[in-house]
């Protein structure tokens, strides 16, 4: 609760935290809105494909054309990587193989990395954190974005010694957004393509958003972060409110919406016949907690806590995130307390790419998002057990052999590149924590 403070300390002495920023898209340019009312954050540098177009983004969200000037765009991550002033890097191009490359290179350059890039996260994340704690780095999950505002909420509420019944986050969600594609995404968010390209808006990205993929992966995230569990078959997207949290999420009770104690979820919108939940939690976050005794519990009641039928059950949530508006709270937990807003520590739940239709043989994944595979949060158990393809390397890999819609899609099905360094780094990975 002192980030500001510590801040400010540093302003006094002319020692700004300076910032690397690979990738200036949505997160990234939220990010790049709050840096000239932060004084003491500077981004000395911005990689990203296309520079001109990131110099574009700054000027979008309000940069003065002094600042854009005093600042180094380029197009090349290695270069932003080696520079001695950058203090923490952050990765927000949402390329799992991109963003594993560019974490191990910060490491090694001795820079903090926060990783807006979950899908990296989920890949081989509990492997990079511990070569970045090795190295006397920080790996950090990005403050603002979902999975570690989740890991906040456990965190208070195992600092205050309750016991974390679930947690999670809200989505809009049906059974049929499983098999969405590019060429169907809008219809479901209620937009025309026309809309949506006028917007700027990426198919194959907000698909990933609503066919299961971008849940499966936040959760996965969560859950190797805390060491809270995965259902043993998957998200069950229970259409809950937030006023029905305590009672509905909770196992052992007659809802049966929550499979065991100790377990991520998320909660949907919609009711399955399209109907909107009263009291949605669509965009936020919540934590379920069992009050540890029963004068614990009196006290819920004396304080006016909302609790189920039995009093000891209750839930805290958080009805908004405000993804790269937030980020700085990151950046300077890592520079200024040498502190993670939430970082793996073990390899607990996976996401395996699942088959939206029949898959035939010769055919090519096309990835997070696309028309093939959606990704399935599983315990990593199981996902070691079937030999399941991690979501993250299921983009241009040929197909091998059938696969039936519904099925996980396993290594046996598709030809891998084993040079790869993405590839190699998650069979270590998976080595160093199964």
């Amino acid at each position: 609760m002192n980030l500001y403070r510590l801040l400010q300390h540093r302003v006094a002495a002319g020692k700004p935290v300076r910032v690397g920023l690979i990738g200036a898209g949505k997160f990234g340019s939220m990010f790049l809105a709050q840096v000239p009312s932060t004084p003491g954050i500077e981004v000395a540098v911005i990689a990203d494909l296309a520079p001109d177009r990131a110099k574009r983004a700054c000027r979008h969200v309000g940069w003065d054309s002094a600042r854009i000037e005093a600042t180094r765009f380029t197009d090349d991550a290695a270069e932003l990587l080696a520079m001695p002033e950058v203090e923490v890097v952050v990765e927000a191009t949402g390329h799992a193989p991109a963003g594993i490359a560019h974490a191990r290179g910060a490491i090694a350059n001795g820079k903090h990395i926060v990783m807006v890039n979950v899908e990296a996260d989920v890949l081989a994340g509990p492997l990079l954190a511990r070569e970045a704690a090795r190295a006397g780095v920080v790996y950090s999950l990005a403050y603002g974005d979902q999975p570690a505002l989740i890991c906040e909420l456990v965190d208070w509420a195992r600092a205050c010694g309750f016991v974390v019944i679930a947690a999670g986050k809200g989505t809009k969600y049906l059974p049929e957004y499983h098999a969405s594609t590019p060429a169907t995404v809008w219809g479901y968010y209620g937009l025309t393509p026309e809309q949506a390209r006028l917007g700027g808006m990426n198919p194959q990205m907000f698909n990933s958003f609503l066919d299961g993929t971008k849940s499966g992966i936040e959760m996965a995230a969560v859950a190797n972060a805390t060491g809270l569990s995965a259902p043993p078959d998957g998200l069950g997207f229970p259409a809950v409110g937030t006023h029905e949290f305590a009672e509905a999420l909770r196992p052992g009770n007659a809802t049966g919406l929550l499979h065991h104690a100790g377990q991520v979820e998320v909660v949907s919108s919609l009711h399955r016949d399209g109907r909107n939940v009263v009291n949605d939690l669509r965009w936020g976050v919540y934590v379920v907690f069992e009050a540890p005794s029963e004068y614990a519990a009196r006290c819920f009641k004396e304080y006016g806590v909302v609790t189920d039928a039995s009093g000891r059950f209750s839930a805290l949530y958080r009805p908004f995130h405000l993804i790269g508006l937030e980020l700085n709270v990151s950046i300077l937990s890592a520079a200024l307390r040498n502190e993670a807003t939430g970082a793996p520590d073990g390899f607990r739940a996976d996401v395996v790419a699942t088959a939206k239709r029949d898959l035939k043989a010769g055919e090519t994944l096309d990835g997070e998002g696309g028309a093939c595979v959606w990704g399935k949060l599983l315990p990593a158990r199981t996902s070691l057990a079937i030999g399941g393809l991690p979501i993250g390397l299921a983009n241009r890999v040929p197909v091998i052999r059938d696969v039936a819609a519904g099925q996980c899609v396993t290594w046996d099905d598709i030809g891998v590149d084993t040079s790869d360094a993405a590839y190699r780094c998650r069979r270590e990975m998976e080595k160093a924590f199964a």
